[in-house]
């Protein structure tokens, strides 16, 4: 039988072939095997059966594989190489870590060689006096752990947390350090003050300290340099790299490094042995099904004698897993599994012991104390408690909060956070286990904010409809009332202001939606706490008392199941953050506190309340502000707000509070307005929803696109080629091909600085040049050209951008001309539709022009180009004497972007018909259209001729440079400068 466990321990070593692997602490009755990784842009994950004769010698430990990352030029193996104990889950043997460290080893032989040699460096170097005092943690090497077999600190370091960790955001001498990044993990003031000269400096490529190196080797004389304000390099920020090589290079560097510190900045946590992705009850409901299942095969006689059991052991013992008998990943339920798509090459060799599951969010266990007797002040009799906080984040809708928030088409939102409380009580030598869950997520609607203020206002998707909201807004909740049971959704969003109109839609979505398991109940948490009066909070519960009641909570005593949670509370404000922090946890009032009293009240137990705070109180308020921050800077970048509320002992904000608020607030404006965007593309990337061309996408525009923007853009394509179809072709007209093209609003036009994107019909009778009203659905206007008519097309490069190499490059920056005689006004008409049902034709003129662009798509696509090339006033026509024929079109194919999705499909910028399946650059798509453009004209006889078909550029690079404005050129210098740093 296989490892059904992740290794704990695995030996890392260099070969010929590839990297190899073993766990460190392989079980006697296996056969010696081992798993090689081999060398290359796309490796290959195998198992070889021997490994007797191989040198493990200077091999390093690591802790676990988070995955494979495939980037440009290399692929790197991302492995942690040390770990954070946090304490056991109800079991000595469920251990919970924390990633505390990550190395990303590249698979090309000499550069992993030096990566494994850095790694058992940093593990052996001791910090001098210096660096110990030091108020930012800028070296990863300081609190490494040995991964060499002889010796390995990582187990000796500290015992588990039982009580509450140390504030991660706030304590500037405390951090997750990154392996692989130059930007140190500081406070948020110091990141506000220094990530941006760091860059700068940083950002020339001829330095004269490099600070590239091997990806997972820190650069201890670039920091050492930046922290004496010394210049690292000669060469302006602001000089960009031409080669594309170069500029990969470059790019994949900053990558890589933001991957990692995806994962060393104190929100990922896993497990060997229990799965963390599930709380208590699921748990359980899982093992009754596994019981079920068990049964049902001992009746067929189908289960092994010797794993057979009479059902009771899954039943009430939480301390059994369900389905034991199932590799680790495949229990874990993947709405909370932040690195299957990273996993997936040892998934699919069915390496089970390699995988390991990571979940993002916050673990931490706490103990304390309460007198059994409320009189017994002297303590003589006690019960111990156990207080377990688990917040689990989804991977569903993940990103920053400007970047992500509302609903997608897939009804999932942003920031979804299910945070259960565990408390484990000894009373009277019964044990008991009590387990409460609440959830937090963006208002399910689609909206938007901008990140360009401090306190931007909320805004309804224009471009959605009603019904597209409530379809959402019902499958979300259908979804989640499934998992959770019945809502209350406790709204602490402003009804009036700035958020008055999202939260007025949202309450009248509720009511429209009629749900007896949706209750909404809305508290605006600014006008009932105005003048610093926070005991207000405490309405709210006794507003909700009797859903208190009704939701129960799940508890276990000695092995029986005594009650189960009933329903959940969503809470919610616009970020989810910092309101939400308060009311889930604040000490005096709110809900985790009045759940806690009312299950230590089922047992007996009492709070002791001496007017001052107790081993209780700094427990409670320790570990809930820590889940605030933790929550808050995997979302925002920072820790949370209105934190001092948590963890004052009187519940008020005093000076220090509202300064460190301050600070918050402008880092957080900071990262909104430059550094989240490279940030959002990075995670999209590694979650495996977009490809590699998403950066190639942020390098042209400076941003990305949300994957189910694109996904709901396809299907809009597809929706518009067939009401285009429907309503311009005759009956019985065959339709060979429908395409949409990018292409200038006018005719007899090539570059221009006004761009839309158009339906291209191709029949067997004509071309129609469809311009299509992406917001209304509707045809607004179109050419039709009789095949007959055209004598000419060209295709070639279609360069309308020079300002970055991606959008310089000829293959995938193609298009193509074509031109007709029209002198003929009856065989070349163009018309206008003002109503979707009722066309009427017009005869062509120059004030017939498309108006409006798309609204729809304008955030998209409109702004891939306008955002980076403003053109001049004039506008480029090829000459006469160049062209047959006295009108034409100019038409450039969209860019192929391949956007993952759960289900293993892919869809494009230009969703790929059938006869252009197979394409994998914009110059095929230009040779497969062009060639159906060809044998369409050829049947209809035209296109006889030798020179129908010319090769020459449609724009050329030259053409697009002259057409670039000198300010464009600044503007996208800057704009680089900024979000990329150089």
């Amino acid at each position: 039988m296989s490892h059904l466990h992740p290794y704990e321990r695995i030996v890392v070593t260099i070969s010929d072939d590839g990297l190899l692997m073993r766990p460190r602490d392989s079980d006697p009755h296996d056969s010696p095997s081992c798993v090689r990784v081999s060398w290359g842009r796309i490796p290959k994950v195998e198992q070889l059966s021997n490994d007797g004769e191989r040198d493990w010698s200077s091999s390093v430990v690591i802790y676990g594989i988070i995955g494979i990352l495939d980037l440009f030029n290399a692929s790197y193996l991302l492995v942690i190489t040390a770990r954070r104990p946090v304490g056991s889950l109800l079991e000595e043997t469920h251990i919970i870590h924390g990633v505390k460290d990550v190395s990303a080893i590249p698979l090309v032989k000499d550069r992993a060689q030096r990566v494994l040699t850095s790694i058992s460096a940093r593990a052996l170097r001791k910090p001098s006096l210096g660096e110990l005092n030091l108020p930012r943690a800028v070296d990863s090497a300081h609190d490494q752990h040995s991964h060499s077999p002889q010796t390995d600190f990582a187990e000796g370091e500290g015992a588990a947390v039982v009580i509450p960790a140390p504030d991660l955001g706030r304590a500037q001498t405390t951090s997750f350090p990154s392996s692989g990044t130059s930007t140190p993990a500081s406070s948020e003031s110091a990141t506000v003050l220094n990530r941006f000269p760091l860059w700068t400096r940083l950002a020339g490529r001829n330095s004269g300290i490099s600070v590239e190196g091997p990806p997972g080797e820190f650069n201890l004389a670039a920091v050492d340099a930046e922290r004496n304000d010394e210049p690292v390099g000669t060469v302006p920020p602001t000089q960009l790299l031409e080669s594309k090589e170069e500029q990969h290079a470059e790019l994949e560097d900053r990558v890589v490094r933001e991957c990692i510190r995806e994962y060393t900045k104190g929100c990922m946590f896993f497990s060997y042995h229990c799965d963390l992705t599930r709380s208590l009850q699921h748990k359980h409901e899982q093992s009754l099904k596994c019981a079920t299942q068990d049964k049902l095969l001992a009746k067929l006689d189908a289960f092994p004698h010797d794993l057979r059991k009479d059902g009771s052991e899954c039943r009430t013992n939480l301390s059994v897993e369900p389905f034991a008998t199932l590799p680790l990943w495949r229990r874990v339920d993947r709405q909370f599994w932040w690195n299957e798509y990273l996993s997936r090459p040892f998934i699919d060799t069915g390496l089970h012991s390699y995988v390991l599951p990571i979940v993002q969010g916050n673990f931490q266990i706490a103990n304390f104390h309460l007198p059994v007797y409320p009189e017994d002040l002297n303590g003589y009799s006690i019960s111990p408690v156990d207080y377990i906080i688990a917040s689990r984040r989804s991977r569903h809708r993940a990103g920053l909060r400007y970047q992500r928030r509302g609903v997608d088409d897939e009804a999932f939102v942003a920031n979804f956070v299910e945070t259960e409380t565990i408390i484990k009580v000894q009373r009277d030598g019964v044990s008991n286990v009590f387990s409460f869950v609440q959830i937090r997520g963006s208002i399910p609607l689609f909206w938007k904010q901008s990140g360009y203020s401090l306190k931007p206002p909320p805004t309804l998707a224009p471009e959605r409809t009603l019904e597209q909201n409530m379809t959402a807004m019902r499958r979300h909740f259908q979804n989640t009332v499934s998992v959770y049971g019945p809502h209350m959704i406790v709204n602490l969003a402003e009804q009036k202001g700035k958020e008055g109109t999202l939260c007025g839609a949202y309450k009248a979505y509720v009511n429209q939606l009629n749900s007896n398991n949706v209750n909404y109940c809305e508290f605006d948490f600014h006008h009932e706490t105005r003048g610093m009066k926070y005991e207000r909070l405490s309405s709210l519960v006794d507003r909700l008392e009797r859903t208190f009641e009704s939701q129960g909570y799940f508890w276990v005593s000695n092995d029986i199941l005594l009650s189960e949670q009933k329903g959940v509370f969503r809470v919610n404000c616009i970020d989810c953050l910092d309101r939400t922090n308060v009311v889930q946890a604040n000490r005096q009032s709110t809900f985790a506190r009045h759940v806690l009293e009312m299950q230590l009240g089922a047992v007996g137990l009492i709070i002791p309340g001496q007017g001052k705070r107790s081993e209780v109180d700094v427990i409670f308020n320790g570990i809930w502000a820590n889940n605030g921050d933790v929550i808050s800077r995997a979302y925002s970048g920072t820790s949370a707000l209105k934190v001092s509320l948590t963890t004052s002992r009187t519940g008020k904000r005093d000076i220090g509070g509202l300064l460190n608020d301050g600070v918050n607030s402008l880092t957080r404006l900071y990262s909104a307005t430059f550094s989240d965007w490279f940030c959002q593309a990075v995670i999209d990337f590694m979650l495996g929803h977009r490809t590699l061309s998403v950066f190639t996408e942020f390098l042209l525009k400076l941003q990305s696109t949300d994957p189910g923007e694109l996904m709901r853009l396809s299907r809009i394509r597809t929706d518009a080629v067939a009401t285009s179809v429907s309503l311009l072709l005759e009956e019985g007209e065959t339709l060979f091909s429908g395409w949409t093209v990018f292409s200038p609003d006018a005719l007899n036009t090539k570059l221009s600085d006004r761009f839309e994107e158009k339906v291209l019909l191709l029949s067997a009778r004509a071309l129609y040049i469809v311009s299509y009203d992406y917001t209304l659905d509707k045809v607004k206007q179109y050419t039709r050209v009789p095949l007959e008519r055209i004598v000419q097309v060209v295709k070639g490069a279609y360069i309308i951008s020079s300002l970055e190499e991606a959008s310089r490059d000829p293959i995938q920056n193609a298009g193509f001309l074509v031109s007709w005689l029209s002198t003929d006004q009856g065989s070349s008409q163009r018309a206008t539709f003002p109503h979707v049902r009722s066309p009427s034709q017009l005869s062509v003129s120059e004030g017939s022009r498309t108006t409006d662009v798309p609204r729809r798509l304008s955030s998209v696509l409109i702004n891939k180009f306008s955002n980076t090339a403003k053109f001049k006033a004039v506008s480029i026509h090829s000459p006469r004497s160049r062209i047959v024929g006295d009108t034409f079109a100019a038409f450039k194919v969209l860019p192929i972007d391949p956007a993952r999705i759960e289900a293993e499909s892919t869809t494009t910028y230009g969703e790929l018909t059938d006869d252009l399946a197979g394409a994998t650059t914009c110059r095929e798509v230009v040779d497969l259209m062009v060639g159906a453009i060809k044998r369409a004209c050829y049947k209809a006889g035209a296109g006889l001729h030798e020179d129908f078909v010319v090769e020459e550029d449609v724009v050329s690079l030259d053409d697009a440079k002259r057409a670039t404005s000198m300010y464009a050129k600044m503007e996208y210098s800057m704009k680089r400068l900024l979000w990329l740093g150089g």
